[in-house]
């Protein structure tokens, strides 16, 4: 179907995984729906032709007449509600919300929700595993793993979201039972007007939450509400004393004996620690949590050990704040570190990469759309045109005992399908060495 032309209920902007989510919620409420998707052949085409036959999908450019036939409009995340025929069909009277917008909706349990720049999948992750080790049946998906609408009807009595800020904007309903901005720095200022924009899009997360939880050691992340938990690494009620993780006046656990390394996984256990508590779980389920979950998978993950040197994997680090956490987080490493960085910008500032660069980073390899960006920071740094060309110069000049890091501060999509793939071309590179 090319085009729009009978007035519907709902009008999914998007396919995908997402989309196919909105479809399964909404189909099963008998309403009229359509699937309209800029690109002729959206992933999730075939499913949707297998499992929906009578929802069509339309493919092209959006038209501005053709989305006011649409009663609601229900945007992916990856589309702007900037887009001009979205925000004309808007201004006409046409409501435009998300699919968390959806699940809000009709969430029948307490909801923690996630947001940050950088780390909410590894703390969404841990903290489903702590309601996990607890007996709860819990929910957990989002922006991370399973989309939060195929969650419902599950029988969980929680739900543990990860929340882009992409997700937000189409989101008023949402009332959690705590909701946190792990932290903010800058990413996707391609897409919004300036990093304030980005950070008040985050901040919407606390409209209508019952508890906030906020980063003492980020100013970006403040709620203006005086009742607000705090967690950072030297301040707040949970907070990182004599090297234990403390909730109020009461140790967790020794921080060494977290199964994640690094001081940046030290403040997202605190940030996990406070909402389960929120969430009313004990402690011993916490701790259990926090000695076996080792993180994520292109999260600071060791991917090998060859020759003494270590190779790790945080092609995750996705933005500047992420690879300044992973900076920060290697701080303690004995050995050289040499760094593997570059990719699409996202119209991101690098310099606060700088000192970090000159001060800990021996050497510097860059690569992709705005690597020479990155290099321009550090003397002496070299480019590259592959990964794998970036992973041979660098296992040359490493000795035992250092450690080779891809974080790229960056986006993939200039040479890769998506963070995981390049994750997994830096394994094979290493693999290959």
């Amino acid at each position: 179907m090319s085009q729009l032309t009978v007035p519907v209920r709902w009008l999914i902007l998007g396919l995908g995984i997402t989309g196919l989510s909105c479809v399964r919620h909404l189909h099963r409420r008998g309403d009229t729906l359509a699937v309209w998707d800029s690109r002729r052949t959206p992933p999730g085409a075939d499913t949707l032709a297998a499992e929906f036959p009578g929802v069509p999908l339309i493919s092209g450019p959006f038209d501005a007449e053709a989305l006011k036939l649409a009663q609601t409009l229900v945007v992916s995340p990856g589309i702007p509600l900037a887009h001009p025929a979205i925000a004309e069909a808007m201004a006409a009277g046409v409501e435009a919300i998300g699919d968390i917008e959806l699940f809000a909706r009709e969430v029948d349990a307490p909801v923690v929700a996630i947001t940050g720049s950088n780390g909410k999948s590894t703390v969404t992750t841990l903290m489903g595993e702590m309601a996990r080790e607890a007996g709860r049946s819990v929910g957990i998906g989002g922006n991370i793993g399973t989309p939060a609408l195929d969650l419902l009807g599950r029988g969980h009595d929680c739900y543990v979201l990860e929340l882009s800020s992409f997700q937000l904007e189409t989101t008023t309903s949402l009332r959690p039972r705590i909701a946190t901005v792990l932290n903010v720095s800058d990413d996707h200022l391609d897409r919004y007007r300036d990093f304030g924009h980005y950070r008040d899009t985050k901040a919407t997360i606390y409209a209508g939450a019952e508890l906030v939880l906020e980063n003492a050691d980020d100013p970006h992340t403040r709620s203006g509400r005086p009742d607000a938990w705090r967690f950072g690494l030297q301040r707040g009620e949970f907070r990182l004393e004599g090297g234990r993780l403390m909730a109020r006046e009461r140790p967790v656990l020794a921080a060494a004996d977290m199964a994640l390394v690094g001081s940046h996984n030290q403040a997202n256990a605190l940030a996990a620690i406070a909402m389960a508590e929120a969430l009313g779980l004990e402690q011993a389920p916490m701790v259990k949590a926090l000695t076996r979950f080792g993180g994520l998978p292109h999260r600071c993950e060791t991917v090998a050990v060859k020759g003494g040197v270590h190779y790790v994997n945080d092609s995750k680090a996705t933005n500047v704040g992420a690879t300044l956490a992973a900076l920060q987080g290697m701080k303690a490493f004995p050995g050289r570190l040499h760094l593997i960085a570059g990719g699409v910008g996202k119209g991101a500032d690098f310099s606060p990469l700088a000192p970090w660069l000159n001060e800990r980073v021996d050497q510097l390899v860059t690569l992709g759309q705005d690597g020479d960006a990155i290099a321009a920071l550090k003397p002496g740094a070299l480019g590259c045109d592959s990964l794998e060309q970036g992973v041979r110069m660098l296992a040359e000049r490493a000795r035992p005992g250092d450690m080779v890091l891809l974080s790229p501060a960056c986006a993939s999509l200039d040479m890769f399908a998506n963070y995981v793939a390049r994750g997994e071309a830096f394994r094979q590179a290493v693999e290959a060495l």
